[in-house]
């Protein structure tokens, strides 16, 4: 006899065990189908003691399960614990095959043949049932798998890793340790991965520990014939840049994600929104799909987090049993959006934001929702200065009514560009880590949705069509910025439209000395170095920030270039070639006056560096220690310097009692001295991984640490130039005249637990009382003393004038002025 539920659940994540948790307390009846032989499968895949994190923090969790950022084990743990406790009606290798039937009479087969009868069917099954493979002959040979559990089982074998994400970096250095290892990345650099990752995977490439063939992808694999005498089982061939690569392996472990089970989708009735293989099907506000009493939730739903997935398995259970809850995250959304005009209710509120936002109307429902959780509406009057050039601030803005005005130079108001509801504006700084290039008015009537730059670079990530909307709209303004001001950006889009963007590595040659004069650069993101080859030494001879032009010189004299281009850090270029800025040329003979301007100045750049060829040196210690990414750096002429530290007393004494810099630590160059301080990079690596996004940059510049810091250690990890540390968070500090004056407190700058003479000899226990008191660690790094009148105290406190704070281009400026005042 067939079996009857009101709801079968099929999958045991986080989503599926969130829904029968909730079905099983309202006592519904349910049956949760897991195809695995335990539940919470993807999470039972990840490497072993993997930490989890509980994200987004703002959103509070609503589900019969309990869930915390933990280790892969905690969690799988709690969970099993809470399902023995409710009894959960959970069934394991019960894999479905197939849904057929309509609301109330639904047919669930498996695999087994069983047939089970469901008035609904929740889909929670996320996507590791459906894992990308090679693509290649070969990819289902045995010694090929797409997930690694425990890296500890292998030692001393020969394995290759295929894949660039964060799962494919953590399996080869687990595994390094004890084995040979390969990684393959079809592309030049590790693009998706998250900022720690990256420098741990690049760190272990240059040192020899891993081997990476980048560029390179699957041709094959195949069995040998007998195992070779080291133990080697199958033979991998790749197609790389320099031709055809063939690896003798133990196994081949390829981690390229998932994507959703669409033949079987399409098979149950659902419709997906377009033919990308990663689409996920388009659900309503309770979750149901197109098909009635089928729902949508989890991983599948387009919510990857484990957090609002367990929501999601809450809230779909009471939809369908008829007393719908608002979803958590409603009471957050209505109070970004219940100022909006003729909308009643939050759905209303994000289908009129997707209809009149062009590059949001891909977006799924629940990505929309994600997506406004780090955003806000915002009312400027007529008049209101959204931002002013030359600000240091990264919110992008999406113009939803009225206009705004840009003007990008204040002294020509009448080349001010209009923009139309619809379009968006900010994407510069978004994409350079610079200043603004405009100022911004609000026109009337002007509604504008804020979003941050964390959440930006999520979603253009996550949504390709995001990502190629924003970067067309983005070269068209850039080529009208720098080359032809004044010429409204539509009339680039033909030029636009055939340029392209180039990226490059630290050190990836971007020309080379003897290219062809064909190809015209500009600098969108990052710098680069020229040199020159004189008298059989290549010389640095340019430094060239953001904004600059390439190839310039080789294209207007039409001979080859002179010079070797290099990238000094994670470098974006737009290319045109010589056919389209000619064409440029003759239709707008502005590009050419600009061009000939370019050349003029990068002439005389030139004759500096060879006047100073001390400047070159600089500019190549410069791209050895990464300083060309920030925008700040904190700089002491030795010459000058005394030693005293008032430096780090005053930036102890502004900050809590600790410091923010290292005075003696870091790399110099002459006397020159870079103290290990905070950068305030373009594009900032401890903003990249921050769970509370507690990380932003001030309007001057200053990259800070908001107070909502969870203490979680991801920016410490992910800066490359060590300026976080992880420091007590005190409360009624001691000030400095006090200390001075009477003796009370710690000294500024001073240790935890160095008591003053006064409060030894008054035999205080006040230490001793703090000490076994449990304290919060919290990041700390420079904020150039935001907010602080007269600027960064560690310039202000010292006496001789050593300590400076300027960006890295006008570092060579700097060493000019002091030799020649040396001389």
């Amino acid at each position: 006899m067939t079996e009857q539920f009101k709801i079968v659940i099929v999958g045991a994540g986080p989503a599926g065990l969130s829904a029968a948790g909730r079905a099983h307390e309202l006592d519904i009846a349910y049956v949760l189908l897991e195809s695995a032989p335990h539940l919470a499968n993807t999470i039972y895949a990840y490497q072993k003691g993997k930490y989890v994190m509980a994200e987004p923090s703002v959103l509070p969790l609503r589900s019969p399960y309990e869930f915390a950022a933990g280790t892969r084990e905690s969690i799988l743990e709690s969970w099993q614990q809470r399902s023995d406790q409710l009894d959960l009606n959970i069934r394991y290798r019960a894999e479905v095959t197939a849904i057929q039937g309509q609301q109330g009479q639904f047919t669930v087969s498996l695999q087994n043949g069983d047939q089970i009868a469901a008035e609904n069917v929740v889909l929670s099954m996320g996507m590791q049932g459906n894992l990308r493979k090679l693509g290649a002959e070969g990819e289902d040979l045995p010694f090929v798998q797409y997930q690694l559990q425990d890296p500890d089982e292998f030692e001393d074998e020969t394995i290759v890793i295929v894949g660039a994400g964060d799962s494919a970096i953590e399996n080869a250095l687990a595994l390094a340790g004890q084995n040979n290892v390969y990684i393959v990345n079809r592309r030049d650099e590790f693009a998706r991965a998250k900022e720690r990752n990256v420098q741990l995977i690049t760190k272990a490439i240059e040192d020899g520990v891993i081997d990476c063939f980048y560029s390179s992808s699957i041709n094959r694999v195949e069995a040998l014939v007998q195992a070779s005498s080291n133990g080697e089982q199958g033979l991998l061939v790749l197609n790389t840049a320099d031709g055809e690569a063939t690896l003798e392996v133990h196994r081949i472990i390829a981690r390229l994600g998932a994507i959703p089970p669409r033949k079987f989708l399409e098979a149950c009735g659902i419709e997906l929104p377009s033919a990308d293989p990663s689409a996920v099907p388009a659900v309503d506000q309770y979750y149901q799909s197109n098909v009635a009493g089928l729902y949508v939730i989890g991983e599948l739903s387009g919510a990857p987090l484990i957090k609002p997935s367990m929501n999601q398995g809450y809230e779909v259970i009471h939809a369908i049993n008829g007393d719908p809850v608002a979803p958590v995250d409603e009471e957050l959304l209505w109070d970004k959006l219940n100022q909006l005009v003729g909308v009643s209710n939050v759905k209303q509120a994000l289908d009129l934001l997707q209809q009149g936002i062009a590059f949001l109307g891909s977006l799924t429902h629940m990505q929309m929702r994600e997506f406004m959780l780090d955003s806000e509406l915002i009312f400027p009057s007529p008049g209101t200065v959204i931002y002013q050039k030359n600000d240091y601030s990264d919110e992008f803005y999406s113009l939803f009514s009225g206009d705004v005005s840009l003007i990008a130079n204040i002294d020509v108001p009448d080349q001010a560009m209009n923009l139309q509801p619809g379009e968006f504006f900010g994407e510069w700084s978004l994409i350079s880590g610079r200043r603004r290039a405009e100022t911004v008015t609000a026109g009337k009537n002007c509604v504008l949705l804020k979003t941050s730059r964390r959440a930006m670079r999520k979603l253009m990530l996550s949504v390709p069509d995001v990502q190629q909307e924003i970067d067309r709209i983005a070269v068209q303004r850039t080529l009208q910025h720098f080359l032809v001001p004044g010429v409204p950006p539509e009339m680039l889009e033909p030029y636009a439209q055939r340029s392209s963007i180039e990226r490059f590595k630290p050190h990836d040659v971007i020309v080379h000395a003897g290219d062809a004069p064909d190809v015209f650069r500009l600098i969108r993101c990052g710098s680069a170095m020229v040199k020159r080859n004189l008298s059989g030494k290549d010389v640095v001879v340019s430094f060239l920030p953001v904004g600059s032009f390439i190839g310039e010189v080789p294209l207007l004299s039409e001979k080859p270039s002179r010079e070797t281009v290099l990238a000094t850090v994670n470098t974006e270029t737009i290319r045109v070639d010589r056919d389209i800025l000619i064409e440029l040329m003759d239709q707008f003979p502005a590009v050419r006056s600009r061009l000939d301007m370019s050349v003029q100045e990068t002439l005389r750049k030139e004759i500096q560096f060879a006047n100073h060829p001390e400047a070159g040196d600089l500019v190549a210690f410069m791209m050895d220690q990464g300083i060309g990414e920030g925008t700040d750096v904190l700089m002491i002429d030795e010459t000058l310097c005394v030693h005293c530290d008032n430096c780090e007393t005053a930036c102890a004494d502004t900050h809590g009692g600790v410091s923010r810099l290292d005075r003696e630590a870091g790399p110099s160059f002459a006397y020159l001295h870079i103290p290990t301080s905070c950068r305030h990079c373009e594009h900032p690596h401890c903003m990249t991984d921050c769970p509370p996004d507690a990380i932003h940059r001030a309007t001057n510049g200053e990259v800070y640490i908001e107070d909502s810091c969870i203490g979680c250690g991801n920016c410490q990890s992910n800066c490359p130039y060590g300026v976080i540390q992880m420091g007590v968070v005190k409360e009624n500090k001691t000030s400095l005249f006090s200390w001075l004056l009477f003796g009370k407190g710690n000294a500024p700058g001073s240790k935890d637990g160095d008591a003053s003479q006064n409060d030894k000899a008054n035999g205080s226990d006040k230490l001793a009382q703090e000490s076994a008191t449990p304290k919060i660690k919290k990041a700390v790094k420079c904020d150039m003393c935001k907010g602080l009148v007269g600027g960064a105290a560690c310039v202000r406190a010292c006496p001789t004038g050593a300590a400076i704070r300027l960006a890295p281009e006008k570092m060579v400026d700097l060493l000019r002025e002091r030799n020649r005042r040396a001389s």
